[in-house]
């Protein structure tokens, strides 16, 4: 699960975004409950995710302080849009020429849950033609 995506940074802020996982000191693992797949947009989907349930606000609390630690470092720009909890599952590049993708099959089995996210890592991503790969820099544990 995103909860801030910083792009493209040069390798000096590396250090200092990693240094604003303190800021996540005290905060409880959010416990998430798995609400089903979406496919967005709607008419010709260009990303599959299974949304989230975050009954208690606990990601977003992480997603809050983390967002604005980065911020009062001058390392991040808040979104305007509000968090969506939730794991990307695909990605689907283009779709010139394609028709649009069927509706997906009715949600007979649901995933179980709860999920919960004991971590925060920040990630360095190499993008190749094959697929991305993802290197962890650092890591904080929340609070059980």
């Amino acid at each position: 699960m995103t909860l801030v995506f910083l792009g493209h940074r040069p390798e000096a802020e590396i250090e200092p975004i990693a240094g604003t996982l303190g800021a996540l000191a005290g905060l409880s693992a959010p416990e998430l409950w798995p609400l089903g797949v979406e496919a967005l947009p709607r008419r010709r989907p260009r990303l599959l995710a299974l949304g989230l349930g975050d009954p208690e606000r606990r990601a977003g609390a992480v997603q809050t302080v983390a967002s604005d630690a980065l911020e009062a470092k001058e390392l991040h720009a808040p979104e305007r849009r509000p968090f969506w909890p939730h794991m990307t599952l695909a990605r689907v590049r283009g779709h010139a020429g394609r028709q649009p993708s069927p509706a997906l099959p009715p949600q007979a089995e649901r995933p179980q849950g709860p999920l919960r996210f004991e971590h925060v890592t920040l990630y360095r991503s190499h993008l190749a033609p094959g697929g991305a790969r993802y290197e962890p820099l650092a890591r904080h544990r929340l609070r059980p």
